[in-house]
């Protein structure tokens, strides 16, 4: 018989186990030396680098819609703990540094959260969209990642996706963070807000990009195992320009997806689908 994790006995100990999970991230950060950005400015620096745009309410099969309604409320928490932060060289973003536990004292609602493959309710779900949002925005930069946790289930159908099937993160506090580290020679600001309908991003900086930054995703199809189920598979590029010139510089792999399909394969597009894997 498998023995129980501490965090499997219950509410109380799922909490003493968080707690302890998000200490041992605190004292390993500390013997690294790490340099975490803690000044805000709401000021806008002069160079937009990157902006974009996320629409807030998505109807999701099986999902409740409350839970979406819920998440714009969590975002609006969230990004007041963001909005105008300063990565100066050499500091390093990280969301939950910033943000802090999400809990139902701070105002936080139950929102949509996924955990180990499953959707289900929690306190401060729907937070993964800020941090979608924002890696979204760094990958279009020169800014480094430094840690990332990619979804590893194809959780929902590809309805009026805009962005490349694959380029969200997965957080939670504290044992799974997204990070970034400014290892350009200018500080960059990062510019979050919200309205009825859109969550809104910026980086800027103090100086304009010299290059051009585009992701795009090849090969994209869905394909069953020889024990018949489906898989999603894509591979997602990074393609590099000069922005004078207009010349290619680099053309990088970031993303090889091959991930589990959760959902009704009835929904699947028949023309993408192949064969074998």
């Amino acid at each position: 018989m498998k023995r129980k994790l501490l965090c499997e006995y219950g509410p109380f100990f799922y909490k003493i186990s968080l707690f302890k999970e998000a200490r041992k991230k605190d004292i390993k950060d500390f013997i690294a030396g790490k340099k975490f950005a803690r000044k805000r400015n709401k000021e806008n620096f002069e160079y937009i680098w990157k902006g974009d745009t996320k629409l807030l309410l998505r109807k999701l099969l099986g999902v409740d819609m409350q839970l979406q309604k819920n998440k714009v409320k969590n975002l609006l928490i969230a990004s007041e703990k963001i909005d105008g932060i300063i990565i100066n060289p050499g500091e390093e973003f990280s969301f939950w540094n910033l943000v802090g536990n999400a809990t139902k004292k701070k105002g936080y609602l139950e929102g949509l959260v996924i955990s180990n493959g499953k959707m289900k309710k929690g306190i401060g779900g729907g937070l993964c969209q800020m941090a979608n949002m924002i890696h979204w925005l760094v990958l279009h930069t020169p800014l480094t990642v430094t840690e990332l946790h990619h979804h590893s289930d194809a959780l929902f159908p590809d309805v009026k996706r805009r962005v490349p099937f694959g380029t969200g993160t997965s957080i939670s506090y504290k044992a799974l963070d997204y990070r970034f580290k400014n290892n350009t020679e200018y500080p960059v600001q990062i510019r979050v807000w919200l309205d009825d309908t859109f969550l809104y991003g910026e980086i800027r900086s103090i100086k304009p990009l010299d290059e051009k930054y585009k992701i795009v995703e090849e090969d994209s199809h869905y394909a069953k195992d020889e024990n018949g189920v489906f898989y999603r598979n894509s591979k997602v590029y990074r393609i590099i320009y000069d922005k004078k010139t207009k010349k290619q510089l680099k053309k990088e792999l970031i993303l090889n997806n091959h991930s589990k399909v959760m959902y009704d394969y009835s929904l699947i597009p028949k023309e993408e689908i192949r064969e074998k894997i």
